[in-house]
């Protein structure tokens, strides 16, 4: 049996502008956004619509910017429930949210908790990230392995596309290597951290807090989590793993082959941007993919 899947996109999706066309053509999306400019309590949604890229770059504004966008779209306009759900690191916050785990209140509260978290973790450890293109992930194991310094695989993309976090140094020392070991691209990221490495072990216990605070229910259908890249519908599970990313990987072609693997054979992608349906489709250019922004 065919089943339809959504997934949410994470940060680096945001643009000027993000969201304006929903907040205006209807009162009940309009309603989601006030309410998150009272629960985070600055306008977001003007910085949204209006604001520079170096506004919508701050890390208060960018994570909660794609979470909102991203679920407003998914509320509004989609026309079925999914029968799974995930989201690219932030996005699977969002994916929560839809899935009924949390509630939008509790879903935007604790993606302000995060990104202040990670915030945090990136003074008190500087570190950066970098693509990696065209070589195997297994070699880009490898290499990063072989390296003195925090150096992690943290995203994984799709195949052939991988992205690495950690020290300035160690990142600057494992580009070298790639490129030296045949990569297409070793490309360093502007990014303010290195995310989901090591270095954002001191995320954790704000991140905790956070967690710990929130109402986690039962979800309507299971979520395809970005460390374990399998379907979860325990709510302890859910929240473990949610902890767990902030260090760990974002195992996203490992998550998108494992709802294929169960049934799905369309993806919608909610929010800014195309990001996740170009990964999709190249993870497996037998699904369909589409979007609502």
């Amino acid at each position: 049996m065919s089943k339809h899947a959504f997934v949410f996109p994470g940060q680096g999706a945001q643009f000027s502008g993000m969201g304006k066309q929903l907040y205006d053509s209807s009162d009940a999306a309009k309603a989601l956004f006030e309410q998150a400019n009272d629960t985070l309590g600055f306008r977001i949604s003007d910085i949204m619509f209006a604001g520079t890229d170096e506004e919508l770059r701050q890390t208060k504004v960018t994570q909660p910017a794609v979470f909102l966008h991203a679920y407003v779209a998914f509320n509004m306009q989609a026309t079925e429930q999914p029968a799974m759900v995930a989201g690219h690191s932030l996005g699977e916050f969002t994916a929560l949210v839809a899935n009924g785990c949390l509630s939008f209140e509790d879903g935007l509260r604790l993606v302000k908790a995060r990104a202040f978290a990670m915030q945090h973790a990136c003074e008190a450890e500087p570190g950066t990230m970098a693509a990696i293109l065209g070589l195997e992930d297994s070699k880009v194991e490898e290499i990063c392995a072989g390296i003195d310094e925090v150096v992690v695989a943290a995203n994984y993309n799709c195949p052939g596309q991988l992205v690495i976090s950690g020290s300035t140094k160690g990142i600057e020392i494992a580009c070298e290597q790639m490129k030296a070991a045949g990569a297409k691209r070793a490309l360093p990221l502007p990014v303010g951290g290195a995310f989901h490495s090591p270095l954002m072990r001191h995320a954790e216990a704000e991140l905790v807090a956070a967690i710990e605070a929130a109402q986690f229910n039962e979800p309507s259908c299971p979520v395809y989590q970005n460390v374990v890249a399998k379907a979860v519908a325990n709510p302890d599970e859910i929240k473990a793993n949610l902890i767990a990313q902030l260090t760990g990987p974002v195992k996203w072609t490992q998550c998108v082959q494992a709802m294929i693997a169960d049934g799905a054979t369309q993806f919608t992608e909610c929010g800014p941007g195309k990001v996740l349906q170009g990964l999709v489709q190249k993870i497996n250019k037998e699904v369909a993919v589409s979007g609502l922004s």
